[in-house]
C-alpha cells in the first residue's frame, strides 16, 4: 500500500491538498507539470455547451481501406477502421484546453508516491460495457498485457510497466521497474480498456476468439458509441449508446452529441473529394494546398451551403519529411543524406503547387516553443556539453538551416555542394550516375507511396538529383502493400510524419530510440541508434520542471537536425477544414483542440433545413 505521508508529498506537489475531500491523495486529475484547471467536482470543461442537444448524422471520407476492428494488433496486421477508438473508454481523457492534463473517466481516482514508482487507478462503479457488465481491475490487466504482447507501440510505451495487479475491489495497481518518471503514472491512463470476458468467449461462429489476430465481428466496447453496420472496406458507422454509463459524467458533459458517426471509405483521394462535393461526406480537413486555393470554387460554397474554415493548430509540433532507411549502407553517412536535402527544392514546389500556402519545416518540433532555434544556451548547451563528442561538433557553432533554393544561381550552387558531401563520402560522377569509388555501384534509391498526390512532388525532386548523378525510382503502392513494407522496414525512402506533443516523453523512445529500430511497427522508421539520442531522449523523460523538459527537448532537436536523418518538408499551423453547414458549435473552442470537431459539436436542424438532408 501507499503510504499516507507519500500521497500528501504528492497532492501537494500537483497542487492538492489533503482537505480536498479526496482521501489518502487520491485526485480527479493529473498534470505533468504544475497543477489541474479543474477542481474536484468541476460540472464540465469550459469550451463545451453543457445543453448541446442530441441527434443527427455526421458522415466522414476515409482513403483507404479497412479489414480490422481489433485495435491491438493495429501496425502488425491488417487495416483498422478509422473509427474504432469511439468503442472503448480509457482511464482518463484529456483537457482539451490544457497542456499535459488528464482528468478522470472510467477511474474516478488515481494515486501515485512521491518517487513515480507506481500508480494506482480506482476504476468508476458505474462503469459499464455496452452488455451491463461491470469493468473491472482484470479488465485493465488483461488489456496492458495485451497490447505490450501484440503491439510494437505499446510494448515500448508501457515497457517501463513491469507489473499490474488488482489491489482492491474497484483497484489496479501498476508497479513500474524505474522511479522518477514523471509521465509513467498519466500515460497508464491512456490505456484503452477491453473486455476480458469477450475476447476470452466463443464467438457466434462457435470459434474461439483471439485478441492476437484481426477481426470484423464488432466488438464489445464501453464507449460512447457502438459499431451499427459495417461493409468491409466500404463503410462503418457508429451509434450513440442511450445508455452510455458515462453520458453524465462531467468530462463528457456537452460532448459525443451526435446520434451516428459514419465512416466512408474510397481508393482514391479525387473521388473522394468529389464525393465532399456531392454531399455524401460532411467534413473534411483538407490537406492538398492546391485544392484548398481550387477546388472548392463550386456552388454550395458560394451560397454557404459549405463552410471553408481555417483552425489554428497548438497542440501539437510536426516533422513531415523525406525518411532515409539507415539500416541500408548508402544512407548511413550523414554527408549522403545532406546532399538529398540540398537537392530539394522546397521554395519552388511552395510557389507552383502549392499556392505559396506552406512553411518548411525546420524542426523535430515544429510549430512550439519546443523547437530549437539559434544557438544552444543556458540549460540546453549544459545538456549538450555534457554528451561529449557524442554529438556533432556543428550542433554548438551552427544552427540547423534547411538549404534555401528557389533561382537557378541558388539551385546551381546547392547541387554543386551536393557533389562535393558526395564525393567526400566516396562517391564519383562516371557518365552522368554517382558511383561509388570502392565498388563500382550506382547511387539509387526507390521512393515508395500510398499518396498518389505525393508524384507531383516527387517528380521535380527526381529530376534534380538525376543532374547530380543520382536515379530515383518513384512507387505508388496501394494502402496494404505500403503498409506492410514500411512495418518491415522494406523501403528506400519514404514520406513519415511524426506528431508530437506539448509535454513530449516516453513515446520519444519510439521515436528515435536504438530500442525501437529494428522492431518492426514501430515508430522508428528510419532506423536511428544513437547513444546521444538514447541519453537524450532519457533527459526528456526524467526532466523534473518543465525548463528541463524544454531544454533538454531542444537539445534532443538540435541533434537531430545536425545528423541529416530525413528532408524535412512541410506544414501549415492551421488546419484547412470544410464542411456542409449542419453543425453548431461552442463559441469559445478549446485552445489546443483545433477545430474540435465532431467532438464538441451537434447537430443543428435549423442550420441543417436551409442546407438540405444528408443523403
Amino acid at each position: 500500500m501507499i503510504s499516507r505521508a507519500a500521497c500528501i508529498v504528492v497532492a501537494l506537489y500537483v497542487g492538492l491538498s489533503p482537505a480536498t475531500g479526496q482521501e489518502e491523495g487520491w485526485r480527479h486529475g493529473l498534470a505533468l507539470m504544475g497543477t489541474p484547471k479543474y477542481e474536484i467536482g468541476f460540472g464540465h470543461f469550459d469550451y463545451v455547451n453543457p445543453d448541446a442537444p442530441k441527434g443527427g448524422l455526421v458522415r466522414f471520407g476515409v482513403q483507404g481501406t479497412f479489414d480490422n476492428f481489433n485495435l491491438v494488433v493495429s501496425g502488425v496486421k491488417g487495416e483498422l477502421e478509422a473509427g474504432i477508438s469511439r468503442l472503448y473508454d480509457t482511464l482518463m481523457t484529456r483537457s482539451m484546453d490544457e497542456v499535459g492534463t488528464v482528468y478522470g473517466l472510467l477511474a474516478e481516482a488515481v494515486r501515485y508516491p512521491a518517487d513515480y514508482s507506481s500508480v494506482t487507478y480506482r476504476l468508476n462503479r458505474h462503469a459499464r460495457w455496452h452488455d451491463g457488465r461491470a469493468v473491472t481491475p482484470e479488465d485493465v490487466i488483461f488489456s496492458l498485457d495485451s497490447l505490450k504482447t501484440y503491439s510494437p507501440l505499446y510494448a515500448l510505451y508501457y515497457k517501463n510497466v513491469s507489473e499490474a495487479e488488482k489491489t482492491g475491489e474497484r483497484e489496479v495497481t501498476f508497479t513500474f521497474n524505474e522511479t522518477g518518471n514523471r509521465e509513467l503514472p498519466q500515460i497508464v491512463g491512456q490505456l484503452p480498456v477491453l473486455p476480458k470476458h469477450w475476447w476470452e468467449a466463443t464467438g457466434p461462429d462457435g470459434k474461439s476468439r483471439n485478441i492476437g489476430e484481426t477481426t470484423l465481428e464488432p466488438p464489445l466496447g464501453s464507449g460512447p458509441y457502438r459499431l451499427k453496420s459495417f461493409e468491409a472496406g466500404r463503410t462503418a458507422s457508429y451509434e450513440r449508446v442511450p445508455d452510455y454509463w458515462g453520458e453524465s459524467l462531467n468530462v463528457n458533459r456537452g460532448q459525443h452529441n451526435l446520434d451516428e458517426v459514419r465512416y466512408e471509405y474510397f481508393r482514391d483521394a479525387t473521388v473522394l473529394l468529389e464525393a465532399f462535393k456531392a454531399d455524401r461526406i460532411d467534413y473534411r480537413s483538407e490537406n492538398i494546398a492546391r485544392q484548398w486555393a481550387t477546388a472548392y470554387d463550386f456552388p454550395a460554397v458560394h451560397d454557404g451551403r459549405v463552410v471553408k474554415e481555417e483552425f489554428p493548430l497548438r497542440a501539437m509540433g510536426v516533422m513531415q519529411a523525406l525518411v532515409f532507411n539507415l539500416r541500408q549502407d548508402r544512407f548511413k553517412d550523414e554527408r549522403v543524406r545532406r546532399a538529398f536535402n540540398l537537392a530539394f527544392d522546397f521554395e519552388d514546389i511552395n510557389r507552383t503547387l502549392f499556392y505559396g500556402l506552406y512553411d518548411r519545416i525546420d524542426s523535430f518540433f515544429f510549430g512550439t516553443d519546443l523547437a530549437a532555434t539559434g544557438l544552444p544556451e543556458g540549460r540546453e548547451l549544459a545538456i549538450l556539453e555534457s554528451l561529449g563528442d557524442k554529438v556533432p561538433a556543428s550542433v554548438f557553432t551552427e544552427p540547423y538551416r534547411n538549404p534555401i533554393n528557389g533561382t537557378n544561381q541558388a539551385v546551381r550552387d546547392n547541387l554543386r555542394e551536393a557533389m562535393r558531401l558526395l564525393e567526400e563520402a566516396g562517391y564519383e560522377l562516371k557518365g552522368g550516375r554517382m558511383v561509388s569509388r570502392l565498388t563500382g555501384e550506382p547511387l539509387t534509391a526507390e521512393y515508395i507511396t500510398a499518396d498518389q498526390s505525393f508524384e507531383r512532388v516527387i517528380l521535380p525532386y527526381r529530376q534534380a538529383l538525376e543532374r547530380i548523378g543520382i536515379g530515383l525510382s518513384v512507387r505508388a503502392l496501394d494502402p496494404a502493400q505500403y503498409q506492410n513494407r514500411v512495418r518491415s522496414f522494406d523501403f528506400d525512402i519514404t514520406t513519415h510524419v511524426w506528431t508530437q506533443s506539448l509535454s513530449p516523453g516516453n513515446e520519444q523512445r519510439e521515436y528515435w530510440g536504438s530500442g525501437a529500430a529494428d522492431q518492426p511497427g514501430s515508430q522508428n522508421i528510419a532506423g536511428i541508434k544513437d547513444p546521444a539520442i538514447d541519453a537524450l531522449i532519457e533527459r526528456i523523460i526524467f526532466a523534473g520542471d518543465r525548463e528541463e523538459l524544454v531544454a533538454a527537448t531542444r537539445a534532443l532537436d538540435r541533434v537531430l537536425l545536425h545528423h541529416n536523418y530525413v528532408v524535412p518538408q512541410w506544414y501549415s499551423l492551421v488546419a484547412r477544414t470544410a464542411r456542409w453547414n449542419r453543425f453548431g458549435r461552442p463559441v469559445d473552442l478549446p485552445r489546443y483542440g483545433g477545430s474540435a470537431f465532431p467532438d464538441v459539436w451537434w447537430y443543428d436542424p435549423a442550420l441543417a433545413a436551409r442546407v438540405g438532408t444528408a443523403r
